[in-house]
C-alpha cells in the first residue's frame, strides 16, 4: 500500500492494527496508547490498567486484509483476557489473515496459542516485546509486565514448537543491547527489530508520571540513546543480519526509510 509520506510506528510492520480492549494492565510507563488515550479522555492514568473489552469490536466480523496484520497494538494479551484473545485471533485467521503477534509475553498465554493455533503456523509471526535482559528494568518501566527470565523462557518455548519468532526491542531500555541480542538471537527465526524510546518527557508527563526517580532515570535513558552512542550501536551489529533498525534510528544512521505499510524491513 503506496504512502507519500514515511511509514513508522506499527505501519514499518504492519498494513493494519486490531485491537479490542481499552487500556492494559502492564501498566508501562512509556506507553504510547496510554498517552493516546488519556489525551482524547477514554481513561485516565488511574484506570489505564484497567482491560475494559470492547465487546462490540470482539463479536465483529473479521475481513480479509492484503498484507500483515498486528495484533495486539494499543493492549496486550494478558492471561486475563487470553479467552477473548483467542476468540479474536480465530475470526482473523478464519480469513486467512498473517497475523503478528505482539506482546510482552506471559508463558501460560505463548503455551495457549501455540496449541490452539498449530495448524496456523504459516500464518503466525511472534514478536516479543523485550527491551532489557534485566527484570528489574523491565521491572521498573513495565510495572506489571513479565520479567526477562519468563519472556525468554517464551521466545524459545515458541521456537521450539516450530513457530516463526522475533523480538521487539523497542524501546530499548538500557545500554545493554549488544549482550541482549547475542542470548536472543539463536531463538529468532525472523528479525530482532532495534529502536529508540520515543518522546519519553512528554509521554511521562502525559500518563502521570512525574516522581523523581522516573525523571532521573528517563533523562539518563535519553542521553544513552544520544545520536553518538546509536551509532556505535549500528556499527557494532550492522553486519548481524537478523537486525532491523526502526525509523527513530534510521534516522540517525542515515537509512532510508520505507514509504510503503508493512514492509517489516
Amino acid at each position: 500500500m503506496k504512502n507519500e509520506k514515511q511509514v513508522f510506528g506499527t505501519y514499518e510492520w504492519a498494513v493494519e492494527n486490531a485491537n479490542f480492549i481499552s487500556g492494559c494492565s502492564h501498566n508501562c510507563k512509556y506507553c504510547y496508547s496510554r498517552e493516546m488515550a488519556i489525551r482524547f479522555k477514554r481513561k485516565t492514568s488511574l484506570n489505564w490498567q484497567n482491560e475494559e473489552v470492547n465487546f462490540k469490536q470482539l463479536e465483529k466480523n473479521a475481513k480479509k486484509v492484503n498484507g500483515v496484520i498486528m495484533f495486539p497494538s494499543s493492549h496486550d494479551i494478558t492471561p486475563e483476557n487470553l479467552t477473548n484473545s483467542i476468540k479474536f485471533l480465530k475470526k482473523l485467521l478464519n480469513q486467512d489473515n498473517e497475523i503478528l503477534i505482539v506482546t510482552k509475553p506471559h508463558l501460560v498465554v505463548i503455551k495457549t496459542i501455540c496449541k490452539e493455533f498449530k495448524a496456523y503456523k504459516n500464518k503466525i509471526l511472534f514478536r516479543f516485546t523485550i527491551g532489557s535482559n534485566n527484570s528489574e528494568t523491565l521491572k521498573f518501566w513495565e510495572p506489571n509486565a513479565p520479567d526477562y527470565e519468563e519472556r525468554k523462557q517464551c521466545l524459545i518455548y515458541a521456537y521450539k514448537k516450530g513457530f516463526s519468532t522475533s523480538v521487539s526491542c523497542e524501546p530499548m531500555l538500557d545500554d545493554n543491547i549488544i549482550e541482549l541480542v547475542e542470548e536472543l538471537t539463536p531463538f529468532v527465526t525472523n528479525s530482532i527489530w532495534l529502536g529508540k524510546m520515543n518522546f519519553l518527557l512528554r509521554r511521562l508527563n502525559m500518563n502521570g508520571i512525574n516522581d523523581l526517580e522516573t525523571i532521573e532515570k528517563a533523562k539518563k535513558l535519553i542521553e544513552i540513546q544520544s545520536d553518538e552512542n546509536i551509532k556505535k550501536l549500528y556499527d557494532h551489529l550492522s553486519t548481524n543480519d537478523k537486525v532491523k533498525w526502526k525509523e527513530s534510528i534510521k534516522k540517525v544512521v542515515k537509512i532510508e526509510i520505507s514509504t510503503i505499510k508493512g514492509q517489516d524491513k
